[in-house]
């Protein structure tokens, strides 16, 4: 009897000390630095291979030890008062990019008195949010998916802090570059000589949009195995989760407008080529971005929802990020996002959140560009647009129109 108490008692220690074995190691893994910031993620080392188990009594276990550390961390930093005084943010922007360089920013501040009333604007956002996903008689695709169910590759738009448990699912051409920016200076996942970045504008563009500056959702398999979907829950269920939003139509604009109207190879290649050919009856068209603007060559904004609208383009492949649809790249359905935040109203979004975050001390969001594409602009672009296509583009973008509770265009779909 004694015996079989001393076994068990080492199989339970030996469990115990192997989970922690897990933690101790699995800071300083990968591309990205992951915090937990914990007496016990402080040494640094190479994730040990995890056993196979199928018991579901030990990954219970070990859901439940982890859900009460990241609690107990996210309280301790609540709790924490931060004494670093404010930092001052560059006086002028770093314009080293062309798509920044023709768009200016605006540095104008705003009255005080003119910031709504942002608690009540994010209940009602996120009610609209939580009756349309709960609405079953409004359908799309993958609403009824669980979060199980979405293949990994579908989460690399989740972007995580563990330093301030923070969770950011970045949406193409709604101020992306610098929430992705805001995210490098909260998670210290990026050096400048050894030391990270304190001002969100002094992080060049090339940097912000690499792939391994940022750890993703996507990326927990190959470093948490089968752990990977519990830490995932867990997080979503403890740390802020946010997403910007837009107009959706105002939103496919703006991206014809940055990536067909400014010289840029990889989408020229990638699609320009293919939509001259398809759509304009051109057999032959230069294999370079700066011959085919010399010859006055550029794909119109008609090939470019001819291009959306055409079946085989999914069959091809996904919608570029550019142009997918928010509730593809977000999952709203899926997890109950905290904030959400609308380009519409940026300004007075990106101070509530970082004083939310309690962060507003430690950085400042950058301004906005100037000449930001605007809702008015919707029926000069879309004049040329026969009626019957932007019914059908809005029957593609229908679900982002609703969920996050922008109106119909009524004037833009009327024959």
């Amino acid at each position: 009897m004694t015996k079989a108490r001393l076994f068990r008692l080492s199989v339970v220690v030996g469990s115990v000390f192997m989970i922690l074995l897990i933690i101790v190691y699995w800071d300083n893994v990968g591309t990205a630095h992951f915090y937990l910031h914990t007496s016990f993620s402080r040494h640094h080392g190479v994730l040990p291979t995890v056993v196979k188990d199928d018991g579901r009594g030990s990954l219970s276990d070990v859901d439940e030890f982890l859900e009460k550390l990241l609690t107990s961390e996210l309280r301790d930093r609540v709790n924490r008062k931060t004494e670093q005084p404010p930092l001052q943010a560059s006086s002028r922007p770093v314009v080293n990019n062309l798509e920044e360089n023709v768009r200016g920013y605006d540095w104008s501040t705003r009255d005080a008195r003119t910031m709504l009333d942002q608690e009540k604007i994010q209940a009602e956002r996120r009610k609209t949010l939580r009756e349309f996903c709960a609405n079953s008689s409004f359908a799309f695709p993958t609403k009824y998916r669980s979060f199980e169910d979405i293949p990994n590759y579908e989460l690399n738009h989740l972007i995580v802090d563990d330093r301030h448990g923070v969770i950011y699912c970045y949406v193409p051409k709604v101020a992306c570059t610098n929430w992705k920016r805001v995210m490098i200076v909260l998670s210290e996942s990026l050096m400048d000589q050894g030391v990270p970045y304190v001002d969100p504008l002094d992080i060049p563009r090339e940097h912000v949009h690499n792939s391994s500056t940022h750890f993703t959702f996507n990326k927990f398999w190959r470093r948490y195995g089968k752990f990977s979907r519990h830490l995932m829950k867990i997080k979503l269920k403890k740390y802020t989760k946010f997403l910007f939003v837009r107009d959706p139509f105002v939103r496919l604009i703006s991206a014809f407008r940055s990536k067909f109207e400014l010289e840029n190879e990889e989408f020229y290649r990638r699609f320009a080529i293919p939509m001259l050919k398809l759509y304009s009856n051109h057999t032959s068209v230069p294999t370079s971005v700066g011959e085919a603007f010399e010859a006055g060559l550029k794909v119109s904004f008609s090939d470019f929802i001819q291009y959306l609208l055409d079946p085989r383009t999914e069959k091809l492949a996904p919608f570029n990020e550019h142009w997918r649809q928010v509730y593809r790249l977000c999952h709203p359905c899926q997890m109950e996002y905290d904030f959400i935040g609308k380009l519409e109203t940026l300004d007075e979004d990106a101070a509530h959140l970082l004083q939310l975050l309690k962060v507003d001390r430690l950085l400042r969001f950058p301004p906005s560009y100037r000449n930001r594409t605007a809702s008015s602009w919707q029926e000069d672009w879309f004049a040329k647009i026969p009626v019957a296509w932007r019914q059908q583009l809005y029957k593609l973008y229908e679900a982002d129109f609703v969920l996050f509770g922008y109106p119909k265009p009524e004037h833009l779909l009327k024959t």
